[in-house]
């Protein structure tokens, strides 16, 4: 058994997530704040590693009030249009902060930026890194974090429910799952940013240890919650009859010109229209057909492109047996992305005091009902951003007095994640009755 590490009784900071929320939140945190991040996996293995399509940006002024449509278009309007207006003004700003940390984004001849477009988008606005630009800023970001001395990462470590007295949070109940040992850690103020609810289903392109634990710990502790229903079905992933964790055919591939057939290898719909479209689209040619996927098709694109642009993509067709450059794909929709989760602010905070959320696990109004492609990354790194300077404005070290924590509820651990699993069921088939 390894040796425990040395964990701090009481934190500034207490982050429980290693995805780009976490990190960019963690990199904004005052060197001087004592920071404690948690991850139940390794610390590279989040969605946020997963990400192949790129990263939206106002590429000019001209181009924001078409930025802006697309992105209320694509959430059917239930957006909340300040929360679009501020994700879409701070992108250059964040774009130059990704650059200095050594994101090597897509560059023409001349060394300016390529821009790639994705279905729901009426112009290239997407910055991207071959097909794993999740990757190419994850892993940046978490080498700059593992260099700073005010921030240790526990992987293998799990959050099971946060620490609160009078509706303020003072920490968390932390489990170490190689061992099960339960304790609390105390901290000024915690961040929840623990991802999505891929591992609640059965066909995801999610990690499998992602199951909404912090939707769970909301409803435990009565922290409001936002159209926790809203989940997003990507139009295509590579159809296997395998069981685990689906591989993603990036929209960029559609964007920059692949094509979708059915059974005749005849083009039925509008490759470009938002993700649930295009789903929906694909489902009913699919009952149509009688089949369980249809196909796509990418020889348009060129092989220039496909292998300099989609080489993952190329690579993992290969070994499953297709030539993209010579025949179609299988393709099938599955799940991918969630749009609502713990209900926060513009500055991340949510209905608990001390207690923020930020990335897939918050809703923060940016997405709607829909995401627009490449809007999650930039999304998750703004408000993670914004939730680091809230924090240190608010001040460090103003709370005395935190209150001791009955550890005797976590000692069954599989019922425990039972329940939550339970209740985020329940209460997401509760929302969609309701709307």
């Amino acid at each position: 058994m390894k040796n425990m590490p040395n964990i701090l009784e009481k934190y500034d900071v207490l982050i429980a997530g290693t995805g780009v929320a976490g990190l960019n939140c963690a990199l904004h945190l005052p060197a001087g704040a004592r920071v404690l991040m948690l991850t139940k996996s390794a610390a590279d293995r989040s969605d946020s590693f997963l990400a192949q399509g790129g990263i939206c940006v106002l590429k000019s002024p001209s181009d924001f009030g078409k930025y802006f449509d697309d992105t209320m278009r694509a959430g059917h309007y239930e957006n909340d249009p300040a929360a679009v207006e501020l994700m879409i003004r701070s992108s250059p700003a964040l774009i130059e902060e990704l650059v200095s940390y050594g994101v090597a984004f897509a560059r023409d001849e001349k060394g300016n930026f390529r821009y790639t477009r994705e279905g729901g988008h009426s112009e290239p606005r997407i910055l991207f890194h071959d097909d794993i630009t999740g990757r190419e800023i994850t892993s940046h970001l978490l080498a700059a974090v593992r260099k700073l001395p005010n921030v240790q990462i526990l992987e293998g470590y799990e959050l099971l429910d946060v620490i609160s007295e009078g509706n303020e949070c003072c920490g968390g109940v932390v489990r170490e799952n190689e061992t099960g040992k339960v304790f609390p850690v105390y901290a000024d103020y915690t961040l929840l940013a623990t991802g999505g609810v891929g591992g609640l289903w059965e066909n995801s392109t999610n990690y499998r240890h992602l199951t909404g634990d912090a939707l769970g710990i909301a409803l435990k502790n009565g922290i409001e919650l936002e159209h926790i229903d809203y989940v997003q079905i990507h139009p295509t992933t590579f159809y296997s009859e395998k069981h685990g964790r689906r591989f993603l055919i990036s929209e960029s591939v559609r964007g920059e010109g692949a094509v979708l057939l059915d059974k005749n290898m005849q083009r039925f719909c509008n490759e470009l229209l938002p993700r649930d479209i295009v789903t929906s689209a694909i489902r009913a040619q699919m009952a149509k057909d009688g089949t369980k996927h249809v196909w796509l098709d990418m020889r348009p694109i060129g092989e220039k492109t496909v292998k300099e642009h989609f080489p993952t993509i190329y690579r993992h067709c290969l070994d499953e047996g297709y030539d993209v450059l010579q025949t179609p794909i299988p393709v099938v929709p599955a799940q991918h992305y969630f749009m609502g989760g713990v209900k926060v602010d513009l500055d991340g905070r949510t209905s608990m005091k001390r207690l923020f959320a930020a990335g897939e696990t918050a809703c923060n109004g940016v997405h709607g009902k829909n995401r627009l492609a490449s809007n999650s990354l930039l999304e998750s790194l703004i408000w993670a951003e914004r939730a680091a300077k809230a924090m240190t404005a608010e001040g460090f070290g103003t709370k005395r007095k935190y209150p001791q924590r009955d550890l005797s509820g976590y000692s069954d651990y599989a019922a425990l994640k039972k329940d939550y699993e339970r209740v985020i069921r329940e209460e997401a088939e509760r929302e969609a009755y309701c709307d």
